[in-house]
């Protein structure tokens, strides 16, 4: 889990304050008055102590569902409020949609990529939300097949998801999964490729993707649990067969653990995975022998992960064993155990082996170092190893659309925060790069008016933080700029540098956009997450705010012009920030923010609960309870002034609930001592990745921004 822009008009909505030095003109605030939800005291006692929740009610519609209007109706009057205090902006809201929205090249085509005999893409066309998923046989010059128009799909949906498409290996089937209430539930559909026709079956409650055995007729899917949205079963159905009737194969006891099912690129296995955060274990058959029980490859050790991918002759594994960063592995596919696990890449104190590309003749390797990713080649008949040239300081470069295992061209992308998302195919024996797509940005853009640059601030303790930022040249560094500082810091996912058109909008208007590399990414290796997990989880929130500080010092913002953005973990950051600092940023944004730590992690029933016991700790541990406690947003809300905030949610959201901001947004109004703006939006059709179709979210891009702009006096 972007897009672009063009200009505004009636400056009479705002006030006629004006800034001689910028002639920029002060957002007047409507005078309403806020919701105040209701209070009614819930007691919560844990490890003897007792916490009064006031606002632990609004739990009700996940509980009781669409039978529960009160709280609904407090989301709806929030939602009205924001609408009145942001009313003056409304012009400008719908100005910058347009300037968005104009910067997408809406008749477009992505790359076609080959797979077993067929070329697949998918096109869009002018107005339309959605997109078809086609294919050409043989050759780019054939005939299109349409496989689904989703613009015809999503019709009479507010929201629609269309996902995991999986072709059967003799090409006349596909299968794929439908979402359209936003909980990341699919059920899964399989259509006739030679009639069009949809079979009967129709599975409910799953990640929507199939593994298919090459029989054409038997694949292997996961159940989710209704209720957790845990995945807790991979089912095996045949066509024809009652969907009822589906054999469990494989049930995921430790509700800790995340399953899932795949086939080897090779077509020769199907594997089952289930990992938690610290430890995982692989499952396998061959494709040709549907009904064999699945083998163990390598039994669940404590502490240990390992990934499998087959090659002709043997399996490689990526592991942890006794190697933070990971090493790579080799076994015989006949004896699989640890025991039978030979080094082939061995680890590297410097450098984080991130996954495995597998073709015939080359093995491609994905790598960080310094904060930056890297593809290294490798030829596996000679031994010979080169990395790839990327030519800048700071990118983000990995392998995408590498369906074929004959091939011997590597698909990459290549992007950094100046230069638009590439498309490449590298001949990896002759050395050569073909760039076959970038993006294009309608409008008119010149990568030279802007500037990108790799800073490091010191934490605390005296780690060097990486920042990456970038700004259109000729911004004053007299800290009268405005700048947006953006971070995640969790799960161990790494915020790399990417371009994106919409932030153009915020970039010609004077604003710096930063990304804070904090730990419990994993920008820096697996310590750097490490260090930013559980026990440790402070670093994340003090490396954040003590990069806001160090562009401050550099004179590139300050106090009255910082602005801070996260969503989901990043917005548990948001949260936590604000408690820590809520002198340093004169606004933030916080998007479907987790910020009820303690009382989400208590409720087993909440979905994905168990599955973060390894990421934030488990609350019924004293230990874990009070370190949570002790950072957790909603729990340390004080009377104190705090930013400008705008918080945003989606009340069918699978991943954060509605009822964690709805509550934190609630407890914020009824005690902060400031008068400054705090709005709540709630997107009453959607959930956790907002809007699905191509345009919608570029409203929410627009609210954002015109939030930014007005805190700035930027009226156009």
């Amino acid at each position: 889990m972007n897009k672009h822009y063009i200009s505004m008009i009636l400056l009479t909505l705002f006030a006629s304050c004006t800034d001689k030095e910028t002639n920029k003109q002060a957002y007047s605030w409507p005078n309403v008055t806020a919701p105040i939800a209701e209070k009614t005291p819930f007691k919560r006692i844990t490890h003897g102590d007792t916490v009064v929740d006031n606002y632990f009610w609004m739990i009700d519609y996940f509980k009781k569902g669409p039978d529960s209007n009160k709280v609904v109706d407090y989301l709806k009057a929030e939602n009205a409020y924001l609408d009145t205090m942001m009313a003056g902006t409304k012009a400008f809201q719908e100005s910058l949609f347009k300037e968005l929205k104009a910067r997408i090249k809406e008749k477009d085509e992505s790359v076609p990529y080959l797979k077993n005999g067929y070329y697949y893409y998918t096109r869009t066309e002018e107005g339309k939300q959605y997109y078809k998923y086609c294919r050409k046989k043989g050759s780019l010059e054939a005939p299109e097949e349409i496989l689904l128009d989703v613009d015809e799909m999503a019709e009479g949906h507010a929201y629609y998801s269309a996902t995991g498409f999986s072709i059967s290996p003799n090409n006349k089937l596909m299968a794929y999964g439908v979402d359209t209430v936003s909980r990341r539930e699919y059920v899964i559909y399989i259509k006739n490729l030679m009639t069009g026709e949809l079979y009967k079956e129709v599975i409910k409650g799953t990640t929507g993707s199939v593994a298919w055995a090459n029989d054409n007729t038997t694949f292997f899917y996961t159940a989710k649990n209704p209720v957790t949205l845990l995945t807790e079963k991979i089912m095996k159905h045949r066509l024809g067969g009652d969907v009822v009737k589906d054999q469990i194969v494989y049930e995921e006891k430790d509700n800790s653990n995340y399953i899932g099912v795949g086939r080897a690129k090779s077509g020769k296995f199907i594997y089952i995975y289930s990992g938690a955060t610290t430890s995982s274990d692989t499952r396998f058959i061959s494709a040709d022998e549907p009904d064999a029980s699945f083998k163990i490859f390598q039994p669940r050790i404590k502490d240990v992960l390992y990934d499998v991918t087959a090659l002709e002759d043997k399996f490689l594994i990526v592991t942890n064993k006794d190697a933070l960063n990971f090493k790579l592995m080799e076994c015989p596919l006949d004896k699989t155990g640890i025991e039978n696990w030979k080094e082939v890449i061995p680890h590297r104190k410097e450098v984080l082996l991130e996954g495995v590309d597998e073709f015939k003749d080359f093995l491609v390797v994905s790598e960080r170092k310094n904060g930056l990713t890297q593809l290294s080649i490798r030829n596996l008949e000679t031994g010979d190893a080169h990395y790839l040239d990327f030519g800048e300081a700071a990118y983000t470069a990995y392998t995408t659309a590498n369906m074929e295992y004959n091939s011997a061209v590597l698909r990459y992308s290549y992007t950094s925060l100046a230069t638009p998302s590439s498309t490449y195919d590298y001949q990896m024996a002759d050395r050569k790069k073909n760039l076959l797509k970038q993006q294009e940005v309608l409008g008119g853009y010149n990568v030279e008016d802007y500037k990108t640059e790799r800073l490091y601030a010191k934490a605390e303790d005296g780690t060097e933080v990486p920042i990456s930022l970038v700004y259109k040249k000729g911004i004053k560094r007299d800290g009268s700029t405005p700048l947006l500082l953006y971070g995640y810091g969790s799960y161990g996912a790494s915020m790399d540098p990417t371009f994106s058109s919409t932030r153009l909008s915020l970039l010609d208007r004077g604003f710096v956009y930063a990304i804070a590399h904090i730990r419990g990414g994993q920008e820096l290796g697996r310590q750097w997450y490490e260090d930013g997990k559980m026990m440790k989880k402070i670093n994340t929130f003090t490396d954040f705010i003590d990069c806001g500080k160090y562009l401050i010092d550099q004179k590139f913002t300050s106090k009255g012009h910082l602005y801070a953005q996260g969503g989901s973990a990043g917005g548990l950051l948001m949260g936590a920030v604000m408690n820590m600092a809520p002198e340093l940023w004169n606004g933030i944004i916080a998007q479907v923010p987790f910020v009820d730590v303690v009382n989400t992690m208590l409720d087993e029933t909440i979905p994905l609960t168990t599955n973060e016991f390894d990421e934030w700790g488990n609350p019924k541990n004293k230990v874990a309870y009070d370190y949570m406690k002790s950072y957790s947003p909603y729990e340390n809300i004080e009377a104190k002034a705090y930013p400008n905030l705008l918080v945003t949610t989606g009340l069918h959201d699978s991943q954060v609930q509605y009822f964690e901001p709805a509550k934190w947004v609630a407890k914020l109004r009824a005690t902060k001592t400031d008068k400054k703006v705090l709005l709540l939006k709630t997107d009453m059709e959607v959930g956790h990745g907002g809007a699905s179709g191509r345009f919608d979210y570029l409203k929410d891009i627009a609210l954002n921004y015109a939030f930014l702009f007005a805190l700035e006096g930027i009226v156009e």
